[in-house]
């Protein structure tokens, strides 16, 4: 069967991408998850994997040409037989819906995402949806800054206008979490010590397992739950800006695991060598401001997710322990989440079940 490789959407404020380089070429074969292209975006040069199996046949687009998402940009000859139905469409029931509400024909609308499956972004554009402006400049970092902070200003814009958020916060006991890292760290090298994020992070996702509801996409009109959880690691960038790449379940990696794939996720994101899927299988994401001092962050919630967990700083505190008062080292997490999906009730549970898992670090 033929194949038409398209370019990927990366978000629902991407209009169209930059291709940059091929890293498959035509008589080359390619297997399903294999990088086949550099595309340019808002969030940097991205990655792109090929989600079908076969040979290149032919590359359609040529280096350095911006094409809309959707542009056919080559053809696989992939290694699928002709189903009796080789005809019929692979589209999400939810873009199914849409198109049926806003009189689009999916027959005439091209799919971006896995193997030519039709999405509610795919939808969106063949009904015209408005997107947000383009932003011109003259320089070219600079461009790339500006363009890179019009794309955050638009998504977080979306955000708050379209998410009712409710915020709830909690103050942590993370003295036994802390003791235990010294213990473990103590008879590692410097390299192979684990940070403090990375209980964070692996608490966080382990709550999520009995908090269903965080972990999933608005789409439309209802929560549609994931079954992997994938946080995305807000991760600042040197030029200003900053982009939450996804650390692939999370709650089932070990804390080794998730520090490895933690420093390489922030050094390939800063070098602007993501790919795709990082950035579009986030379920939730989790931001951390404790390293610029502050002690409290409330972040706005990066659609199509629906909640997102703030951590600050680490800091000394007084604190009463079996009717006596001792100085323990603290954390302030912090939930933002949408009340179409949660109310404060379950989001309290969340954040008591993040505390509970760091009072037995040795547990995660």
């Amino acid at each position: 069967m033929r194949f038409e490789f398209r370019m990927p959407s990366l978000g629902a404020d991407m209009e169209a991408g930059t291709l940059i380089a091929w890293l498959k070429k035509p008589g080359e074969r390619i297997e399903r998850g294999e990088v086949i292209a550099e595309v340019d975006t808002d969030k940097g040069i991205i990655e792109v994997e090929c989600y079908t199996a076969g040979v290149v046949e032919s590359l359609v687009v040529e280096p350095g040409h911006k094409v809309p998402v959707g542009t056919t940009l080559a053809i696989i000859l992939t290694d699928e037989k002709p189903a009796p139905e080789a005809t019929r469409q692979r589209i999400s029931p939810l873009a199914k819906r849409m198109a049926a509400e806003l009189g689009i024909d999916p027959a005439k609308v091209a799919g971006t995402g896995p193997d030519g499956r039709i999405t509610r972004e795919d939808i969106e554009r063949a009904a015209g949806v408005p997107a947000p402006a383009p932003v011109t400049m003259t320089v070219v970092r600079e461009a790339d800054r500006s363009r890179r902070r019009a794309a955050i200003g638009a998504a977080m814009s979306r955000s708050k206008r379209e998410i009712p958020h409710y915020y709830l916060a909690t103050t942590i006991d993370l003295q036994p979490a802390i003791d235990w890292l010294s213990m473990i760290n103590a008879g590692r090298q410097l390299t192979n010590r684990l940070l403090p994020g990375v209980l964070l992070i692996k608490a966080t996702a382990r709550a999520l397992e009995k908090a269903g509801d965080l972990n999933g996409w608005w789409e439309t009109d209802r929560l549609v739950h994931k079954a992997a959880i994938n946080p995305g690691i807000a991760i600042s960038l040197r030029e200003g800006g900053l982009v939450a790449p996804a650390l692939m379940e999370a709650n089932r990696k070990s804390l080794d695991e998730i520090m490895e794939e933690l420093r390489d996720l922030v050094a390939r994101t800063r070098a602007g060598s993501l790919r795709a899927s990082e950035l579009s299988e986030a379920t939730v994401t989790i931001t951390s401001l404790g390293d610029q001092g502050v002690e409290t962050v409330f972040g706005i919630i990066h659609p199509p997710q629906v909640a997102l967990v703030g951590f600050g700083r680490i800091v000394e505190r007084p604190w009463a322990i079996g009717g006596e008062v001792r100085v323990r080292q603290v954390v302030t997490a912090t939930l933002s989440a949408d009340h179409r999906v949660t109310d404060g009730h379950r989001g309290a549970l969340f954040l008591a079940g993040i505390d509970s898992l760091l009072q037995r670090p040795e547990e995660l």
